[in-house]
C-alpha cells in the first residue's frame, strides 16, 4: 500500500515531520512512538509518549522505516542524541535499528534487514558503525534468513535475500574504506567478519535440518555463492591468517554435529546443498576448499593404527558432508577434476582412495576412477613439466587405488596391458630427474605384482633420489586404510607423533616386507633371499619328489669357488708393468685357448688398475709410454660378464690416468720420432669422446675423468666419497675389510650424478659469494698482470756457468704438475676446438641428408649421440668444473673465459642438431613447437657455465677484460639470460623442465642476470656499444687531409713522446670535423694508430664525452639548451617550435632530407641570453618562436643568420638600455684638495 493512500495520511506526517526541524523534545518523542506501536516495537516504558492516535493504520516496514532510519541518522541524532541520553529515550531511537531482544514480533528481522541497507547507502561515521556492529551481533545472517523466509512471495523473497546478501557482505569493505584500514572494529575485519559468517551459514543448514519439510534451498546455494565470490573458499591446505575460510570456521561443528549417527537429516541437507549449487566453478571451490581443510598427517605416508585412523575419519567426514559419489551422479565429474586437476599431497590421496572405498557405490565408483587416474599419470605433459611433488600425488593416488582391488582382478589387468600405462613407464624411466623415475618404476613393479607378474628394478636401497619416500609407499600399500577404525582423538597431535618410525636397524626388515607382493588372501608370498635375476621363473606347484633338492644359489657359488674343483684352470697373474695392465684389457697377443678367461682378465684389470697406475706416477716414462693404451683399453670396456662395481673401479682408473699423466690422458702429443700421432699416444680421451663408437656410460665415465681428475690436480675436493684417492694400497691388510659385497653396501658407491653436488655447490657459491678483501695482499694491477699471458721475451736469458754445472736436466727430480699450467693447453681448449669441429662436422651430416625423406635423414641429437641433450648437458657440466678449476690460469681472463662463455652462449641459445621430434612429431602435444627451444638440462648446464665464467671474471679483474675487450659477448649472455628469465616469468614451459631442473634453471637464470648486471654497471662508461654498420664499420677507410694532418701533428709536438696519447681529444675533434660532424669506429682506429695508444683507450674517451657524436648528423647540428635557467626563460617552448617547424621531428633526430638534427644539450656559458641554441659552432641567443622560425627558414636554404642576440641588443647589453656610468666619469684628482691635485 503506497503512503499517498488517505490510511497512510498519518504515516506519511510524521515522515514529513521527522525530515523537518523539530523544536522540542515533546513533538519529537511522539512522533518516534507512533510508527513503533503500529509494528509491535515500542517499548513499554515509552508509551506514555504515544499521545498520537489512528484508527488501524497497517504499517509496511520496507516502505516506512528506511525514510525515517534516514532521517535519524542524517538529522535528529546528531541534534537529540544527548539529550535522548540524558533523559533516558535512546533506546527509542535504537529500536528503529536494532530492536532489542524483549521484541519477539515477526517485524523485527524486518526493521533490522531495512537498517542494513540505511546505514551502508549513507555515509559512515562513529554512530553508524556502532549500530552497525551491534546489528552484526544481534542480528547475524540465520535471523536475517528467518526474517526473509517469513515472506510468501517467492519472487519478494529472492529480491528480499539478494538485497540483504549484498548488504551483508558490503560491510566489512565499507568500513575498511572508512577506516583506512587503521582502527577497525574486531568483529568487522575481513577475516573475523566471515568467518563468523560462515560459522553463522553452518547454522542455517543445522536449522533447516530440524525441520520436517526443508525450506527450498535455492537461498543457501545462493549464500554460498556469494561467499565463494568473496574468497572463503580457499584451496590452499594453509591459507593465510588475513584469509576468510568457510571449512576451517565450521568443521569443529561439523566434526561434533556428525558424530550423532542419528542426525541423517543434516547429512542430507549438507550433500543436497554442495548438489544444488549452481555452477560448475561453484562447486568445485566448495569441494577444495573442502579437502583442503582436512587434517594433514604429520608424516603423510605414516602407517601406524592412529594415522590410518585419521585418514579414515576425514574419509567418514567426506563421506557424511558429500555423500557416496557414484559415475552415475551430476557431481561425479566435478569431484574427478577437483581431485586429479589440483596437486594435492599424499595425505589427500589416502583420504580419497579410503572414501571412494567406503561409499556405497565403492566398486563402481573405483572402476569409473582407475581409467581417468591412469590417463592422468600417463599424460606426457605430466610425465615432462609436472614437479616432483604432483608426481608422487598422482603416483600414490594409483597404487592406493590398485591395492583396493583383488588380487589379479580384470580391472588391474586391463591396466597393466594398456599402452598408455607402458608408454608411460618408458616415459618415467627416461626422465632426468631420478626421483621422478623412480615414480614410475615403483608403479611398474606394484602393478605387475597385482597380476602375478615379476618386474624388479632392484635400485630401491639408500636414502637419495625418492627411495625412503618409495619404501614407505610400499609399506604403506600392505594394508587399506578402510579397514581400520576412525579415530576421534585429539587433532592436535598428528601424523607418527604418536608411534615413532622405523629405526634404521629395522630398515632392511621393512624394506624386505615392503618389497612383497600385495595380496588380499593373506598367504604370505615366498620370496628368496638375495636372488636377483632378470630371467627368473616361478615353477608350476608339483607333489614332492625322492630326489634330493636342488642346490640353492648361494650352495652353487661356494661350489664354483671351491679351489679343489678348478685344477686345470689358469690363475691370471698379476700385473707388475703398465704394459701388462693393458694387455689384459687389450687382448693383445690372447690365442682362442685363453678366450674363456676374458672375464677374469678383466676382473683382475679393473680390481688393480688404479693402484698400479698411481703407483708408477712419477716413476721414470713408464706412465706416460702406457697412458694412451689405457686409455683406449679402458674406456671402451663393458661389463658384459656382470662383475661386482664394475662402474665405479672403471671410473676410478679413468680419473686416476687423467690425473697422474694429464698431458697424454687429456690429449694426444705427436711421436718424437715421426711427423704422425704415435699409436700409443694419439687418441686418448678428449678425441675418443667424440668418437660415435661409444655409449653414453661410457662418455660419462670420460667427462667425469676429466672433471674430477681436474679438480685432483687442482688440490680441490671431490664431492663423492666413492671416488676419493686412494689411501693406502688397496691389498694391504685384506682381514681390515668387510666381504665386498658388505663393504660396497655400507659404503654406499653409485656412479649416479657425480658431477650434479659438485656443480650445485659451486654455482651457489658463485652466487652467494662476496667480493673478499684483497687489496692489502697483491694489488689488482699486479694481480691482473700475473693472470693475463705474457708476452715471450725478445731476448733470451742465458743460464750461468754455475747453473749449468750444477744438476744435468735429465737427472732433475720432475716437478709436480700444477692444473692451472695445462688447463689450457692440454684441458679446456683442446676440448672446446674439437667440439666445434664436432659441431661442424655433424650439421654438415644433418645437412647432406635433410632433403631425404624422414626416416633416412641423419640426426646429431639422436639417442645415445653427443648432441642428445642429456649427453650435451653432461659436458657443459663438465665444462663448467674444469673453467672453475683453472680459474688461476695464466691464461683464463684471455682465452679460457671468452672462449668457454662464447660456447655456453652458443648451445644455450642457438639451435646446433635437428631434433629427432621435428618432423617425427607424434606425442600429441599440440602446444608451439618452437624451433629454437632449448632442453631444460642444456639450458641450466649452460647458464651453469656462464655463471662460473662471469663469477671468476669478477674475482679476478672485476670484469675488466671481459667487459672492455669482449663486450659483444658480454651484452649477449646478458640478453640470452633476459630471454630465458622473461620466458619463464610468462609462465612458458621449457622442454624437460619438471622436476628437480626448474628450480636450477631458475637460480643459473638470476645468477647470470646479476653477474653481468654488476660487470656491466662498472665497466658501462667504458664500454662501446658498437655494431658494424653500412656507413660505420672498420672497413671504411679515413685519414686525416694534409692540412689536418699539419694540426695533428703540431698538437702532438706539443706533448712529450712518453704523453702522447694527451692529444687524442684533440685529435677527435679534428677528425670529427673532418667526417662531416661525427665521429665514427674509422675515426676513432686512425686517432688510436697515430698516437700509438690502444683503441679501447680511445673509444673510452670517445664514448665518455658528449661532444663527439657517434652517430652520422645533418647539415645543421642544432642544440637547445633545457638547463634551469634557460627553462625559466622559455626553452621548453624554443624546443617544440624547433621540432614541430622541422616536420615533427622528436630531439635527436635528423629531417628526412638531411639538413637538420636536434638535439637538447645542457649548459652552453650563455645563460644571460636564454633562450638560446647552438646551431654547428655558432650561438643564436634571446630567441623566440617566431625568430626561431625564421633561423630556421634561412638555414634550409643555405643561408647563414648573424649569430649573436636576435633580439637587436649587443652581446648581453641591457636591452632597455645603460642604467648606470650614463655621465662622464670624473678624471683623477678631480675632487680633492688644491693641494693634492
Amino acid at each position: 500500500m503506497s503512503l499517498n493512500h488517505p490510511r497512510q495520511a498519518a504515516l506519511q506526517e510524521i515522515i514529513s515531520k521527522l525530515q523537518t526541524q523539530i523544536t522540542d523534545l515533546q513533538t519529537l518523542l511522539p512522533l518516534l512512538c507512533f510508527p513503533l506501536s503500529r509494528v509491535a516495537l515500542l517499548p513499554p516504558q515509552f508509551r506514555k509518549f504515544n499521545s498520537l492516535s489512528s484508527k488501524d493504520v497497517p504499517v509496511d516496514v520496507a516502505r516506512v522505516f528506511p525514510p525515517i532510519q534516514r532521517a535519524l541518522l542524517e538529522s535528529i541524532l546528531p541534534t537529540w542524541e544527548t539529550i535522548l541520553d540524558e533523559e533516558g529515550c535512546s533506546a527509542l531511537s535504537l529500536q528503529y535499528f536494532c530492536p532489542d531482544a524483549f521484541s519477539n514480533a515477526a517485524t523485527a528481522g524486518d526493521v533490522a534487514l531495512c537498517a542494513y541497507s540505511t546505514i551502508l547507502s549513507l555515509p559512515l561515521h562513529e554512530r553508524s558503525v556502532d549500530l552497525l556492529l551491534r546489528l552484526t551481533k544481534e542480528y547475524p545472517i540465520d535471523k536475517l534468513f528467518r526474517a526473509v523466509c517469513t515472506i510468501r512471495d517467492p519472487a519478494r523473497r529472492s529480491v528480499t535475500w539478494d538485497d540483504c546478501l549484498r548488504n551483508i557482505f558490503a560491510a566489512p569493505t565499507k568500513i575498511a574504506n572508512t577506516f583506512k584500514g587503521q582502527g577497525i572494529p574486531d568483529d568487522l575485519g575481513m577475516p573475523e567478519y566471515f568467518n563468523n559468517l560462515s560459522i553463522r551459514t553452518e547454522l542455517i543448514i543445522h536449522t533447516l535440518s530440524k525441520l520436517a519439510v526443508p525450506e527450498d534451498l535455492s537461498l543457501v546455494t545462493q549464500l554460498f555463492s556469494k561467499l565463494v565470490h568473496i574468497g572463503a573458499f580457499p584451496s590452499s591446505v594453509h591459507p593465510s591468517p588475513s584469509q576468510p575460510s568457510f571449512f576451517h570456521s565450521v568443521v569443529p561443528s561439523l566434526r561434533r554435529r556428525l558424530q550423532d549417527r542419528e542426525n541423517e537429516s543434516y547429512r542430507k541437507l549438507w550433500n543436497r546443498t554442495i548438489t544444488s549449487l549452481p555452477s560448475v566453478l561453484t562447486q568445485q571451490a566448495v569441494l577444495a576448499s573442502l579437502f583442503s581443510s582436512l587434517t594433514s598427517l604429520g608424516s603423510t605416508l605414516g602407517a601406524s593404527a592412529r594415522d590410518r585412523g585419521i585418514i579414515r575419519r576425514e574419509a567418514v567426514l567426506l563421506c557424511d558432508v558429500v555423500g557416496n559419489i557414484g559415475p552415475d551422479d551430476d557431481l561425479w565429474n566435478t569431484l574427478i577434476s577437483v581431485i586429479l586437476a589440483r596437486s594435492w599431497g599424499e595425505n589427500h590421496s589416502r583420504v580419497f582412495v579410503c572414501w571412494l572405498a567406503s561409499s556405497t557405490h565403492s566398486s563402481q565408483a573405483q572402476e569409473a576412477f582407475l581409467p581417468r587416474l591412469v590417463d592422468a599419470w600417463s599424460a606426457l605433459d605430466h610425465i615432462k613439466h609436472s614437479l616432483l611433488s604432483r608426481h608422487q600425488y598422482l603416483s600414490t593416488l594409483l597404487l592406493l587405488v590398485v591395492t583396493h582391488f583383488p588380487q589379479s582382478s580384470n580391472e588391474v589387468a586391463s591396466v597393466a596391458l594398456s599402452p598408455s600405462l607402458v608408454s608411460a613407464v618408458g616415459g618415467y624411466i627416461s626422465h632426468p630427474d631420478a626421483s621422478v623415475r623412480r615414480c614410475g618404476m615403483l608403479v611398474a613393479e606394484v602393478v605387475a605384482s597385482r597380476v602375478d607378474k615379476n618386474l624388479n628394478f632392484d635400485d630401491w636401497e639408500g636414502d637419495d633420489d625418492g627411495k625412503v619416500w618409495a619404501r614407505r609407499l610400499r609399506q604403506l600399500c600392505s594394508q587399506r586404510d578402510i579397514d581400520f577404525e576412525p579415530s576421534h582423538e585429539d587433532d592436535g597431535v598428528q601424523g607418527d607423533d604418536a608411534e615413532p618410525g622405523p629405526s634404521p636397524a629395522t630398515e632392511v626388515t621393512l624394506m624386505t616386507a615392503a618389497r612383497r607382493p600385495i595380496a588380499d588372501t593373506g598367504m604370505p608370498a615366498r620370496r628368496v633371499a638375495d636372488y636377483d635375476s632378470d630371467d627368473s621363473l616361478t615353477g608350476y606347484a608339483s607333489p614332492s619328489s625322492s630326489r634330493s633338492p636342488s642346490p640353492t644359489p648361494s650352495e652353487l657359488q661356494e661350489i664354483e669357488k671351491d679351489p679343489t674343483l678348478h685344477v686345470g684352470r689358469k690363475k691370471i697373474p698379476r700385473p707388475v708393468y703398465l704394459a701388462q695392465l693393458g694387455e689384459l684389457v687389450r687382448n693383445s697377443g690372447v690365442g682362442s685357448s685363453e678366450e674363456n678367461q676374458e672375464a677374469d682378465r678383466i676382473e683382475m684389470a679393473i680390481n688393480i688398475g688404479e693402484e698400479l697406475i698411481r703407483r708408477k706416477h712419477d716413476y721414470g716414462t713408464e706412465l706416460a709410454e702406457n697412458a694412451a693404451n689405457l686409455v683406449y683399453g679402458f674406456v671402451s670396456l663393458s661389463n658384459k660378464f656382470d662383475l661386482d662395481d664394475f662402474d665405479n673401479k672403471i671410473q676410478r682408473i679413468a680419473i686416476a690416468l687423467v690425473a697422474c699423466c694429464p698431458k697424454t690422458s687429456a690429449q694426444y702429443v705427436p711421436c718424437l720420432f715421426c711427423r704422425v700421432p704415435s699409436l700409443r699416444s694419439c687418441r686418448c680421451m678428449i678425441e675418443e669422446f667424440f668418437k660415435n663408437q661409444y655409449s653414453s656410460t661410457q662418455r660419462s665415465v670420460m667427462l667425469n675423468a676429466l672433471a674430477l681428475g681436474a679438480r685432483e690436480l687442482a688440490l680441490l675436493p671431490i664431492a663423492s666419497q666413492a671416488l676419493q684417492q686412494l689411501a693406502t694400497q688397496r691389498t694391504t691388510f685384506p682381514s681390515k675389510m668387510l666381504p665386498p659385497v658388505l663393504h660396497q653396501k655400507y659404503l654406499g658407491t653409485s656412479s649416479d650424478n657425480i658431477l650434479r653436488p659438485l656443480l650445485e655447490g659451486i654455482t651457489k657459491a658463485a652466487i652467494d659469494k662476496s667480493k673478499e678483501v684483497t687489496a692489502d695482499k697483491v694489488p689488482e694491477v699486479v694481480r691482473e698482470r700475473q693472470l693475463r699471458i705474457r708476452r715471450p721475451p725478445k731476448i733470451t736469458e742465458v743460464a750461468s756457468a754455475s747453473q749449468k754445472t750444477s744438476i744435468p736436466s735429465s737427472q732433475r727430480p720432475p716437478s709436480a704438475i700444477s692444473f692451472t699450467n695445462i688447463a689450457a693447453e692440454w684441458f679446456i681448449m683442446p676440448f672446446v676446438n674439437r667440439f666445434w669441429v664436432f659441431l661442424r662436422d655433424e650439421q654438415t651430416r644433418e645437412e647432406r641428408t635433410a632433403q631425404r625423406e624422414a626416416l633416412y635423414q641423419y640426426r646429431g641429437a639422436g639417442t645415445g649421440l653427443i648432441l642428445n641433450p642429456l649427453m650435451l648437458s653432461a659436458f657443459l657440466n663438465t665444462m663448467a668444473i674444469l673453467v672453475h678449476a683453472s680459474q688461476n690460469a695464466p691464461q683464463w681472463l684471455a682465452l679460457i673465459a671468452p672462449n668457454t662463455l662464447e660456447l655456453a652462449v652458443t648451445v644455450g641459445s642457438r639451435q646446433i642438431a635437428r631434433p629427432v621430434s621435428e618432423d617425427l612429431d607424434d606425442d600429441g602435444d599440440d602446444s608451439p613447437k618452437d624451433s629454437k627451444s632449448k632442453e631444460a638440462s642444456v639450458l641450466t648446464s649452460a647458464l651453469n657455465v656462464a655463471l662460473i665464467v662471469l663469477d671468476g671474471c669478477l674475482e679476478l679483474d672485476g670484469g675488466r677484460s671481459l667487459g672492455l675487450e669482449h663486450t659483444a659477448l658480454l651484452i649477449g649472455t646478458g640478453e640470452w639470460a633476459g630471454q630465458v628469465f622473461n620466458m619463464l616469468e610468462r609462465g612458458i614451459q621449457v622442454t624437460g623442465v619438471g622436476g628437480i631442473h626448474e628450480v636450477e634453471l631458475q637460480r643459473a637464470t638470476a645468477g647470470v642476470l646479476l653477474k653481468v648486471d654488476q660487470i656491466t654497471s662498472k665497466w658501462r662508461r667504458s664500454m662501446v656499444g658498437h655494431r658494424d654498420t653500412k656507413y660505420n664499420n672498420p672497413k671504411i677507410q679515413f685519414e686525416f687531409t694534409s692540412d689536418n694532418l699539419k694540426k695533428a701533428q703540431e698538437i702532438i709536438s706539443r706533448y712529450p713522446p712518453q704523453y702522447m696519447k694527451a692529444a687524442v681529444i684533440p685529435l677527435l675533434d679534428i677528425g670529427q670535423r673532418q667526417n662531416k660532424g661525427w665521429t665514427s669506429i674509422s675515426v676513432m682506429n686512425y686517432v688510436a694508430k697515430l698516437l700509438e695508444m690502444p683503441p679501447m683507450r680511445v673509444y673510452e674517451v670517445a664514448t665518455f664525452y658528449t661532444m663527439f657524436n657517434r652517430e652520422p648528423i645533418g647539415e645543421n647540428f642544432v642544440q637547445v639548451c633545457t638547463t634551469t635557467p634557460c627553462m625559466l626563460r622559455g626553452s621548453t617552448e624554443i624546443l617544440n617550435t624547433v621540432c614541430s617547424h622541422l616536420g615533427g621531428i622528436k630531439p635527436g633526430a635528423t629531417t628526412g632530407d638531411g639538413k637538420f638534427t636536434v638535439i637538447e644539450v645542457e649548459c652552453q656559458g650563455a645563460c644571460s641570453n636564454a633562450p638560446m641554441m647552438v646551431v654547428n659552432d655558432d650561438f643564436y641567443e634571446d630567441l623566440t618562436p617566431a625568430t626561431t622560425k625564421k633561423m630556421l627558414d634561412a638555414f634550409a636554404k643555405g643561408e647563414k643568420p648573424k649569430p649573436g642576440p636576435q633580439s637587436g641588443r649587443h652581446t648581453s647589453e641591457n636591452s632597455a638600455g645603460l642604467t648606470a656610468l650614463t655621465t662622464k666619469p670624473y678624471g683623477p684628482g678631480e675632487f680633492c684638495t688644491p693641494e693634492f691635485r
